[in-house]
């Protein structure tokens, strides 16, 4: 399930990019295993606040292009799509809003690009580098990580038995259906895992990782599946600006489809503190 938008040329793929409203841009940069979807409450909400929303389907997932080869996933290449399509769009700044991997990718573009961007919303994922010092309840959540590197066999197993694996790996989220069908598309499960593939080394090392110097916002919430509360309590050590930290109790991993409400009034109340940005044109 992906919301349909329009084609955008991007580093020699095309990429389904919802776009809406007029005002001030707000890039949101969706995860594992999503689409642009995962963004579907929020974006009429922002629309309406003033905002242009550019929410696109990152490569690998929903209508946009899945180039097959691990090395088409690495972060470097991520970034590099993110700042393409600005360029593409004719943006010169914006909000950044990244969930899961693509909270990692908006970590990397805040500190690697941080004249592109006005603030930076992080949900579940904090900074890398506070990521990788967190403690053991942290290394515990995360250690299907090494599953997903065995090439060929991690697919059969989520596959089998009608997905039983995968369902169990997402607790059985609502949004499990949707998830399903588009990674049941050919080549498309393999794509998604390769986000993991393609940077095992920055999410076990966090290397090439920098500081950010725009202001933040981390938002953790307590059911996550994955993620613990020190790796986002602590990126505040990486950020050398303000850092507001949100926490959301008895709430998924998946904070944008389970407390929608929420994560709206916690973005616009953040987004209207940030210094008055530039439109988009």
């Amino acid at each position: 399930m992906s919301i349909s938008g329009h084609t955008v040329r991007v580093n020699n793929l095309d990429l389904n990019v919802h776009i809406e409203g007029e005002g001030p841009a707000v890039l949101l940069l969706h995860g594992f295993p999503d689409s642009n979807a995962l963004w579907r409450h929020l974006i009429p909400a922002l629309s309406a606040a003033g905002y242009t929303v550019i929410a696109p389907d990152q490569r690998g997932f929903g209508e946009s292009d899945a180039p097959a080869g691990v090395e088409h996933y690495r972060a470097a290449t991520l970034v590099s799509d993110a700042i393409a399509l600005l360029d593409a769009l004719n943006i010169s700044t914006a909000h950044l809003v990244g969930h899961d991997y693509g909270a990692l990718v908006g970590w990397m573009l805040a500190g690697l690009h941080g004249e592109r961007f006005l603030s930076y919303t992080a949900l579940s994922v904090g900074h890398p580098a506070a990521y990788v010092a967190a403690g053991g309840k942290q290394k515990r959540m995360t250690r299907f990580r090494g599953f997903f590197l065995v090439r060929g066999l991690s697919e059969a197993i989520l596959r089998a038995g009608n997905w039983m694996a995968f369902r169990r790996l997402v607790r059985h989220h609502p949004e499990t259906t949707h998830w399903i069908k588009d990674l049941s598309r050919p080549g498309r499960l393999t794509a998604a895992i390769n986000w993991y593939r393609a940077n095992i080394r920055i999410i076990s090392t966090a290397t090439g990782v920098p500081r950010v110097g725009i202001p933040v916002m981390g938002v953790w919430s307590s059911q996550d599946l994955a993620l613990a509360e020190d790796q986002m309590i602590n990126s505040a050590q990486h950020v050398d600006n303000t850092f507001r930290y949100e926490r959301l109790d008895g709430c998924s991993h998946w904070i944008p489809l389970d407390r929608p409400e929420t994560t709206i009034a916690l973005l616009l109340d953040f987004l209207t503190k940030q210094a008055k940005p530039s439109l988009a044109h």
